[in-house]
């Protein structure tokens, strides 16, 4: 991981590969799909047909969660928005060690168990700013209650690796020295739980400690995740919420508007 959007600045092909900060030598990241990295599986767990008050709330679909997230383009202050150009932020190339911190790495289909339905992929930053703070955006959509689920794995992960753990990438590797519970935004109606951490993480070479943060809100059967992080060493305080607002707003006048 290393920061959703130190991969989204290779994905989008620039030169920019921070051989001197974290991946000297290192290849590009693996891909997803292309475009929002949607999924859209109508099939229920197991193939069982429970109603939507038995398997828990209703799954969004593709449209209706594209419709919830920011479009290409859209302005937000200071932020951009703009699609992944090759997938989403994280891929099944990225996995955790010990395997109960996975969900702070990457909750890609691949590497969870998760019912996910369908998501949709969003970076936001400063246009034009290489070296700026960006913001990986995922919306994500799960069928028979595993939203909840997913919550449930991000607090044990929170708490199982406060002390640390290692990402697993193809061709390299990454030391987190420490996940710390961090101050929630206050989302508001419609929220059902939130979890926010701020990582600290050692440069493969040992000697920079670097700064990501990582929030995510449950609101029934949908996840927002925003994964803020900088290239450098400065600790940034948190995700912006001018972000996780506009973001939180969109989202609400989508799937309860009025």
């Amino acid at each position: 991981m290393f920061g959703a959007a130190r991969h989204s600045r290779r994905r989008r092909g620039t030169a920019l590969v921070m051989g001197g900060v974290l991946f000297a030598g290192a290849a590009a990241c693996g891909g997803g799909d292309g475009g929002d990295g949607g999924r859209d599986d109508k099939k229920p767990r197991g193939g069982a047909k429970a109603s939507a008050s038995a398997a828990g709330p209703r799954a969004l679909t593709e449209a209706q969660l594209t419709a919830a997230s920011f479009t290409d383009g859209e302005t937000v202050g200071k932020y951009t928005a703009s699609e992944f150009t090759l997938g989403a932020p994280h891929s099944d190339d990225y996995t955790a060690d010990p395997a109960v911190c996975q969900p702070l790495v990457s909750l890609a289909a691949d590497v969870t168990d998760h019912d996910l339905k369908t998501e949709v992929n969003r970076r936001v930053d400063v246009a034009g700013e290489m070296l700026g703070l960006s913001v990986a955006v995922q919306l994500r959509s799960y069928g028979g209650g595993d939203a909840a689920r997913v919550m449930k794995d991000l607090d044990k992960a929170g708490r199982k690796c406060a002390d640390g753990f290692t990402e697993v990438r193809s061709v390299a590797k990454g030391t987190y020295l420490k996940v710390e519970p961090v101050r929630a935004p206050e989302f508001g109606a419609g929220a059902d739980e939130v979890r926010a951490y701020h990582f600290t993480i050692l440069d493969v070479k040992g000697k920079l400690r670097l700064h990501d943060y990582l929030t995510v809100v449950r609101s029934g059967s949908t996840t927002l995740s925003f994964r803020a992080d900088l290239l450098g060493t400065k600790d940034f305080g948190g995700v912006p919420e001018s972000v996780t607002d506009a973001q939180w707003e969109k989202f609400r006048s989508v799937v309860a508007p009025g």
